[in-house]
């Protein structure tokens, strides 16, 4: 059985590496910023918990997979995410944005569960992603764009 202390850490580490990825959405004026990454994560974060908890008290009495519960998260996100992207003249927006979200669920379920290296590590590669890699791109096509209206 989990500890009370071991709860709230879980939950608070996945409300700070989510904020991180959310801060990040914010900045760029995405449609799902701070609040929404970390309320996905926490989400996930309490239903992994809630996973673990069912299964300790009834792992005596019935064959359980903790893994069930999580899997609907990553199906119910899949769902929150799809309301994200949008479709217009100029293309399809908001894909970055469901990604995230999927993201910042794994890593909700990866806190709760306790998996805090792999919650921190996805953390900090989501960050790259989002914020260093926006810049490789807009180099990369920036340049390509020149080259061909030359």
């Amino acid at each position: 059985m989990l500890t009370d202390l071991q709860v709230i850490t879980r939950l608070i580490l996945a409300v700070v590496l989510s904020g991180l990825i959310g801060l990040e959405r914010q900045l760029h004026k995405r449609t799902a910023g701070l609040r929404t990454h970390i309320l996905v994560s926490l989400g996930s974060c309490l239903i992994m918990l809630t996973s673990l908890y069912v299964f300790d008290i009834y792992k005596e009495a019935a064959n359980l997979d903790p893994s069930r519960i999580a899997a609907g998260v990553i199906t119910g996100i899949g769902f929150l995410g799809a309301g994200t992207i949008i479709r217009d003249r100029e293309g399809v927006r908001g894909l970055t944005t469901a990604a995230s979200l999927w993201v910042v669920a794994g890593i909700g379920l990866a806190s709760g569960c306790g998996f805090k290296r792999a919650a921190v590590y996805v953390t900090f590669l989501t960050l790259i992603v989002l914020f260093f890699l926006r810049y490789v791109e807009n180099y990369i096509f920036f340049k390509e764009s020149k080259k061909v209206s030359k």
